[in-house]
């Protein structure tokens, strides 16, 4: 199974692999991702046998500094095989649909945009479709039936005790923030997040800014607007982070892998999305997962439709959500917290 990129976009394929282990309980299944995918299902259950993180490979793994090498490609294909079934959960084809054919298996599924190389059994790939469920019309073509709509991650004690030393003297409720996100257009505006912080921690509550070693900076700024009590995180181990979500009663944030990890976990989450993403990324349901939405159809700047997906990326990053209001998010978080 093929799935690269972040974290949210591994969350997504998490029912598909869920409903393939149902309808394949014997099989080895191999996941085809990341590092990072790599370092979250170790050591918990899961619907995966192991996670092979995938070479430096044009237009589908491209890490910063490593180089593209021939002879180690093709020997991270050779050990692969003999494979059954591949299955493309990788975007729309043109470029995972011939990476997966080299690993020779018997059967290819996968989602197809109209100039990638057909699979044996194919979907075709529109941009607005939510990516769980493409993911789970797409191990339908190989016979699997969903079990679950949406991801969940199995939290364990080796989490919960590596969150311990982190979470140590703050009080309960815990609400945890993200001010992150991978496309910075999807980014609520900083000082936001730190108003809300600053105000839920007067209030008693405790209250952790957590980012990524790369959002330092970001996590910091925000920390510092808000003011002590609020506590930055960004060394967190993917365990720990685990398990400050787990020990939270409340995750505040943008559409980023934090945010579904929170909810794969348990965790009730209030996020700030741009309208198009929340057909792409949205939670399903409402009374645990609230969503502020914004609805900006074009760039606050150049004017350009943002709503096409067949029109190029304008070079701007201004935040396509600044029209969600603090108090908005500030009362659906006192909400969920009231009914914890």
């Amino acid at each position: 199974m093929l799935r690269g990129g972040g974290l949210g976009d591994l969350l997504f394929a998490v029912p598909a692999m869920a409903a393939l282990r149902g309808a394949y309980p014997d099989a080895e299944i191999v996941l085809l991702g990341t590092e990072l995918h790599r370092q979250l299902f170790a050591g918990r259950p899961s619907p995966v046998t192991e996670v092979r993180p995938l070479p430096p490979y044009p237009n589908v793994h491209e890490p910063a500094g490593q180089p593209f090498d021939e002879s180690e490609q093709q020997a991270w294909f050779d050990a692969l095989k003999p494979v059954d079934l591949a299955v493309q959960l990788h975007g729309g084809g043109r470029n995972s649909n011939p990476f997966l054919r080299k690993l020779e298996p018997r059967y290819l599924v996968g989602a197809r945009t109209p100039d990638a190389a057909e699979a044996d059994r194919w979907l075709p790939f529109r941009y607005y479709q939510h990516e769980v469920l493409r993911a789970l019309e797409v191990v339908g073509l190989a016979g699997a039936r969903p079990v679950e709509l949406e991801p969940s991650i199995t939290v364990t004690d080796a989490d919960r005790a590596a969150a311990a030393a982190a979470l140590e003297g703050l009080p309960e409720p815990l609400v945890v923030v993200h001010p992150g996100a991978g496309d910075p257009r999807r980014r609520w505006p900083a000082e936001r997040f730190a108003e809300i912080a600053a105000k839920l921690a007067a209030n008693g509550r405790g209250v952790v800014v957590i980012g990524a070693p790369d959002e330092r900076q970001l996590v910091e700024r925000v920390a510092a607007m808000a003011g002590p009590p609020v506590r930055p995180l960004t060394s967190l181990s993917m365990s720990a982070l685990v398990g400050v979500l787990d020990r939270c009663s409340a995750f505040a944030g943008n559409d980023s892998g934090p945010r579904h990890l929170a909810a794969a976990v348990g965790a009730p989450t209030v996020s700030v999305y741009w309208m198009g993403n929340v057909v792409n990324a949205g939670p399903l349901g409402r009374s645990r997962h609230r969503v502020l939405i914004s609805w900006m159809s074009h760039c606050p700047v150049c004017g350009v439709d943002c709503t096409r997906e067949d029109l190029p990326r304008c070079e701007h990053d201004d935040s396509f959500v600044a029209t969600v209001s603090v108090e908005d998010v500030l009362g659906e978080l006192e909400e969920l917290l009231a009914g914890r």
